[in-house]
């Protein structure tokens, strides 16, 4: 991975860590998404972020250019859009309680150390 990936890959890394960590007041029903997954992350119920990347980075080659974080009917996701190498964009939904990939979006897509 080039310095500029590695660069890249913890500013979105550390962008969401610290919108997880430092999110507006906690406690109320219709919380942002930030308090949410702070709330998930600090109670167990998700990975850390840099935990879910470590899998996407040892399955897919790419950079990553998006994370989201959301909740669809009780179940934790990290949506993470890849600029794969010649420019194909894919985009996983990765459980966040286990890293687990539960869907894959787009063309041509390139797998790492599959078998």
């Amino acid at each position: 991975m080039t310095a500029g990936k590695r660069i890249a890959l913890w500013l979105s890394g550390g962008a969401l860590a610290v919108a997880l960590a430092f999110g507006p007041g906690a406690g109320h029903a219709g919380d942002s998404d930030h308090d949410q997954a702070r709330q998930a992350l600090q109670a167990g119920k998700v990975l850390p972020l840099r935990s879910v990347l470590d899998i996407v980075e040892r399955d897919y080659p790419g950079q990553v250019v998006k994370v989201e974080f959301e909740e669809d009917d009780g179940l934790f996701l990290y949506e993470i859009r890849l600029l794969q190498p010649g420019g194909n964009l894919v985009k996983l939904k990765i459980d966040a309680r286990d890293g687990s990939v539960l869907g894959i979006k787009g063309r041509d897509i390139q797998f790492r150390n599959k078998r």
